[in-house]
């Protein structure tokens, strides 16, 4: 019998809990550790649609990127969305379980594979981690094997992510080399990114004052939104989880959970 703290051990051996940020909330945030598991749902937010999508893979496992429970909550309230999901799960018997900044910083995550998808070869931690080997940390940097244009490399990130939408802020450089990434909200790199003399920076929910910033130093920045640029790593998350499966001869099922992004343009005409 495969139980959550089986699951919960394979997990830690793809992305361990030490990596995770100080503020995060990763692990085993809802039901117990020895309880049986035959199916996995797994999905980048954690949403009341999951529970309904559990029930049908029969999936007593949720993993989900972003925690069910981030700040510390101080009731737990069926009349709002964090108290219901949380009260919900509970009465289904469902196990929810958090792996976020640790899969960022990992090894084959977050940033990893949004390198992957734009072509950067050899990307190494833009923000090395401390309790690890050189290929953990945040975000990643590296170079493309042959320079890209703007309009060229805005069209494979397009064709890549399939992005809802793109902002940029700063000088389009002539020639694209050096490429630095960040999957999810990374804002607070892009003065990491330059110091590293990436052509250019992209993430999620770039702040205004880093936008203007961009403007003065020079550097290309592009906000290619949360979602599109974590939601690809979900996948390999996926991969990564049924590999191990069958490595450890465990006949579990690993279902990927559609999602779409929450934000999108409207359409002002």
């Amino acid at each position: 019998m495969t139980t959550v703290q089986d699951i919960l051990n394979i997990l830690t051996d793809i992305a361990a809990d030490s990596l995770a940020e100080p503020w995060d909330n990763v692990g085993l945030l809802i039901g117990s550790p020895h309880e049986p598991v035959t199916s996995i749902l797994l999905a980048l937010d954690p949403t009341s649609e999951l529970l309904t999508q559990a029930a049908q893979h029969k999936s007593e496992l949720i993993i989900t990127h972003h925690p069910i429970i981030f700040h510390p909550l101080k009731a737990v309230r069926q009349d709002q969305p964090s108290g219901s999901l949380v009260s919900q799960a509970i009465l289904q018997h469902v196990h929810i379980i958090g792996c976020h900044t640790n899969f960022d910083a990992t090894a084959g995550g977050v940033s990893d594979v949004l390198a992957r998808a734009l072509g950067v070869n050899s990307a190494r931690p833009l923000v090395p981690a401390k309790s690890c080997e050189s290929s953990c940390g945040l975000g990643r940097i590296g170079e493309l094997t042959t320079p890209l244009t703007p309009a060229d490399f805005i069209s494979t990130l397009t064709r890549s992510l399939q992005p809802p939408w793109l902002l940029e802020a700063g000088p389009r450089p002539e020639k694209i080399s050096r490429i630095a990434v960040c999957g999810g909200s990374c804002s607070d790199f892009a003065e990491t990114a330059l110091l590293q003399q990436a052509d250019v920076f992209i993430s999620a929910e770039i702040k205004h004052a880093t936008a203007r910033w961009a403007e003065e130093v020079g550097l290309w920045i592009i906000d290619a939104g949360h979602f599109a640029t974590e939601a690809p790593a979900m996948a390999a998350l996926q991969q990564m989880l049924t590999t191990r499966l069958q490595e450890e001869a465990m006949d579990i099922n690993v279902h990927l959970a559609p999602q779409e992004p929450p934000l999108k343009l409207v359409n002002i005409d």
